[in-house]
């Protein structure tokens, strides 16, 4: 997996340096657990600018989960309508924020099984939130994750739950928390789901797909 992930981002960066994902950009703005909860369910089907933008919006103008969960909800979908979905997302991230408040007094849950309790958490969005927001190893699996493994060969799997599973079988802990920002950037930007740019990929070699394509 080193190899994977070291020859993913000589790639990248031969190529065009990627811009950093959404999650990664608030993990390193040390915007705290709660924002990062909230960026990761704003980013569903959503492209990673507006969700920056979004969630930058968002937080300038309610703070907390306190003050997010008094917010009426035609304010909020003011600030979030540039992103997929503002209408369901509204409604969601206002509930989730009472939830915070009010049932963990202002602290985010940092475990699987509480994080996915919450409503519209499912365990992609708890593993985000695992990995972004308290740094502990999991494997966040999105269409990226789940189609560069499959076309890698490191899974055989038809679902991204399915995939999770199987690469947490597979790969050692040590490399969980770096998978999900490194297979989506190289999903985004150089193993796309039509024309994958095999050609300048550095580890083609090991790759199941690239093989299979090009068997004579």
């Amino acid at each position: 997996m080193e190899k994977i992930l070291r020859g993913m981002t000589e790639t990248m960066n031969s190529v065009k340096p990627p811009r950093i994902t959404a999650l990664q950009d608030l993990h390193d703005a040390e915007t705290g657990p709660f924002s990062i909860l909230i960026g990761t369910i704003l980013s569903a089907r959503t492209k990673d600018e507006a969700t920056t933008k979004a969630v930058k919006a968002l937080f300038l103008k309610y703070k907390n989960p306190k003050e997010l969960a008094k917010a009426k909800i035609k304010d909020v979908e003011k600030i979030i309508k540039s992103i997929g979905f503002y209408h369901v997302k509204s409604k969601r991230i206002i509930e989730v924020a009472k939830i915070i408040d009010k049932k963990y007094k202002g602290m985010v849950p940092d475990d699987l099984d509480t994080l996915v309790q919450l409503p519209g958490v499912g365990r992609k969005t708890a593993n985000c939130v695992l990995v972004y927001a308290f740094e502990k190893p999991a494997i966040p699996v999105d269409i990226h994750v789940h189609r560069i493994s499959n076309r890698l060969g490191l899974v055989d799997t038809k679902n991204p739950e399915d995939t999770e599973q199987e690469l947490m079988k597979k790969i050692q802990k040590k490399y969980w928390i770096d998978i999900n920002d490194t297979f989506v950037m190289y999903g985004q930007n150089i193993c796309k789901p039509i024309s994958p740019m095999c050609d300048v990929c550095k580890i083609k070699k090991s790759c199941k797909y690239y093989k299979t394509k090009n068997a004579s």
